[in-house]
């Protein structure tokens, strides 16, 4: 599909992707959606996607470091 500065696609009844502008190296949109329809961009769902992920081996990691120490007993040293 095509689109030209000024132009827009409906997507269903409710969502309207207007073309705002076209530049050498970029084309601002606008988007008109229902509250209820979440708009973002997809690097922002992708990093927080990864963000979560980190996070999570991180606590299993600490986990393991957690209970090896306690394991362990004191001073380290064995079982």
């Amino acid at each position: 599909m095509r689109r030209r500065a000024g132009e827009s696609i409906l997507i269903g009844e409710d969502i309207e992707i207007q073309i705002m502008h076209i530049g050498e190296s970029r084309v601002k949109i606008g988007i008109t959606a229902p509250k209820s329809v979440a708009v973002s961009m997809k690097e922002v769902k992708l990093v927080g996607q990864e963000n979560l992920a980190a996070a999570q081996l991180h606590s299993v990691a600490a986990l393991r470091n957690m209970l090896e120490r306690l394991i362990d007993g004191p001073g380290g040293g064995g079982k």
